[in-house]
């Protein structure tokens, strides 16, 4: 019992009777947030410091592993281009975490803008999948440093550990893994000594793989054979036709839909807007800046590999090593390992940093166990959420084979980048509550209503109303999008063939698509004055939600299994403790069951 008290069980919570409306209302209330100074964490970080960590999060495996695999099976010399596609799509959703983290500073990200914004059972679902998100992507980075130092000893430390502590049991690895569990744990113990001391880490780590990016693109230049990008002749069987897109218009968004993978990472900027010095100005810089530094890096360093080495012989774990091998400059080679084990590095700090933030969020509005939430004293960092954290991550990659589980991260990222994009559009054209509106003529016919109210305005304030049938097209987007999205993977030969049929479905569900954001765009929007503001909305965050929603039908059947999975996981803890020990909750009784006996 003391320990269920501890985590912050209250038997009086469950004894309250509950009715179907009060059941409604608690699922929707949303978080008020004050901006004020009194945050237990500690606002140590500058601007630099969440460029750096958006940059250290984000760039590593995109040029040392995937870069070389996509050139080779995808996209060819084209890689340059999927690279670019990928960029675009990750900038609209920049652009809305952007906006949010100028709206809502707090520690959190994504999950308390939609807490703000939606209310408390969509922010639980999004803060779960940031959980899984982070989880498998600390796990993952850990592993394939311990895979990279692993070859750079000729398997050394594998196979001692095969010897010594084998694991016969599916779905598991083939030994265990202590490097890693030892590994994540120290870096875990380096995080909750202090958010400023893990930044300065970060930013040395982000420093020298930028360097030796930069030392890659420029080497280049003296190997570079632009006709790499045109060869028709002496191609093997089975990597495309040759030119610079051998795989055609569809490896080049294939491509680009892995590509858009590496620059998952840049959310972590939100997460630390609490312990930002200046939250309204650096996030939204550091957000769009990182993003525009990694994907100039990414392009340059794929374009100089695949004009140096004919893109059907690049190498698919290492390619930037094997380029130097092929030219022969050894020096160059090894610089490229110091490089990437930075760039790994930095991508671990990148994945443990957010992790904690994201638990000690949800622990402090009760929403997982309330323990979660203590801050260290003297360090003030989320010391406990840490610690357990990156031991789990650890674990993670201690015992488990992870090559079917990280999947799982892009799912909880897509779907999160979704929710962050649909709330920008929800707080555009929500009510202005503050001013008095003319009502409506309730004996007006619904055509002359739609024409006055949806057509042409007759105001140019966000009404009951405009706001809420904003929301219910924003639903309809979001459904639609599924539905092609689905019927494209569902399809997909079909559609490679140019069925007539497919074509005529695609394209009506298309135009209906673009009907919606018209018609949302003929709303009146707030007046609010941002610091930092996404342009042409709803168009940015509309086209962001599609891509967002056709990159998650891509994943295979089996990811959607498990993350099925994590998600009863999920509901579990919020309807057995999160429902009841909300803090919102607790503070709103008084006022929820006066907003009930309204109904």
């Amino acid at each position: 019992m003391e320990l269920l008290e501890q985590l912050g069980f209250d038997r009086t919570m469950y004894l309250r009777p509950i009715s179907w409306y009060s059941f409604k209302y608690a699922l929707t209330r949303k978080k008020e947030v004050t901006f004020d100074s009194e945050s237990k964490l500690s606002k140590v970080l500058s601007t630099l410091d969440l460029v750096a960590l958006g940059i250290g999060s984000t760039l590593g495996a995109g040029i040392y592993v995937l870069a070389g695999d996509v050139a080779k099976h995808t996209s060819g010399p084209a890689i340059v281009i999927s690279f670019l596609i990928a960029a675009i799509a990750s900038v609209l959703a920049g652009l809305c975490y952007a906006e949010f983290g100028a709206r809502v500073p707090k520690a959190g990200s994504a999950y308390v803008y939609t807490y703000v914004c939606i209310g408390e059972f969509c922010a639980f679902i999004i803060g779960w999948n940031l959980i899984l998100e982070y989880l498998i992507g600390s796990a993952t980075v850990t592993k394939a440093i311990f895979t990279y130092l692993d070859e750079l000893t000729s398997k050394r430390m594998s196979d001692f550990f095969v010897h010594t502590v084998p694991i016969h049991v599916d779905g598991f690895g083939n030994y265990t893994d202590f490097f890693s569990l030892g590994l994540a744990t120290l870096f875990s113990v380096g995080i909750a000594f202090g958010a400023k001391e893990s930044s300065v880490i970060n930013n040395i780590f982000t420093l020298v793989n930028l360097l030796v990016v930069s030392t890659v693109i420029i080497s280049g230049f003296w190997k570079a054979n632009p006709s790499l990008w045109n060869i028709k002749t002496g191609i093997p069987e089975g990597y495309g036709k040759g030119g610079f897109a051998p795989y055609g218009l569809k490896g080049i968004i294939k491509g680009a839909a892995r590509c858009f993978f590496a620059f998952i990472g840049f959310d972590c900027i939100a997460t630390a807007g609490e312990e930002a010095k200046n939250p309204q100005k650096s996030i939204p810089i550091g957000v769009v800046c990182s993003l525009i530094i990694v994907f100039l890096a990414y392009f340059g360093a794929s374009g100089m590999i695949t004009m140096m080495v004919p893109y059907y012989e690049q190498d698919t774990n290492a390619p930037l090593i094997y380029v130097y091998e092929k030219m022969n400059w050894p020096i160059l080679k090894y610089l490229v390992s110091v490089g990437a084990i930075c760039g790994l590095f930095a991508s671990l700090l990148g994945a443990m940093f957010p992790l904690p933030r994201i638990i000690y969020a949800m622990a402090s509005d009760g929403l997982i166990f309330k323990c979660l939430s203590r801050v260290h004293p003297k360090f003030h960092t989320p010391f406990m959420g840490t610690m357990i954290a990156g031991t789990i991550a650890g674990v993670l990659a201690c015992l488990f084979d992870l090559e079917k589980l990280t999947n799982m991260m892009s799912i909880g990222t897509l779907f999160a980048y979704s929710m962050v994009a649909a709330c920008v559009l929800v707080l555009r054209y929500r009510e202005d509550q503050s001013v008095e509106t003319t009502k409506s003529n309730k004996e007006s016919t619904f055509y002359k209503k739609f024409i006055k109210e949806i057509i042409c305005p007759q105001t140019r304030i966000p009404t009951k109303f405009s706001s809420k049938f904003v929301s219910n097209m924003i639903f309809l987007f979001v459904f639609l999008a599924l539905v092609g999205s689905g019927i494209m993977k569902i399809f997909e030969e079909n559609l490679n063939n140019g069925d007539v049929w497919l074509i005529i479905i695609l394209g009506f569900i298309l135009c209906t698509l673009f009907i919606i954001l018209a018609l949302v765009s003929m709303q009146p929007a707030s007046s609010n004055i941002l610091t930092f503001s996404v342009p042409f909305v709803p168009w940015i965050p509309g086209v962001s939600i599609m891509i967002n929603i056709y990159l998650m039908t891509t994943l295979p059947n089996s990811t959607w299994t498990y993350y099925l999975g994590w998600m009863i996981i999920g509901l579990i803890i919020y309807f057995l403790y999160g429902f009841w020990n909300s803090q919102e909750g607790k503070e709103k009784n008084e006022q929820e069951e006066v907003e009930i006996h309204k109904f």
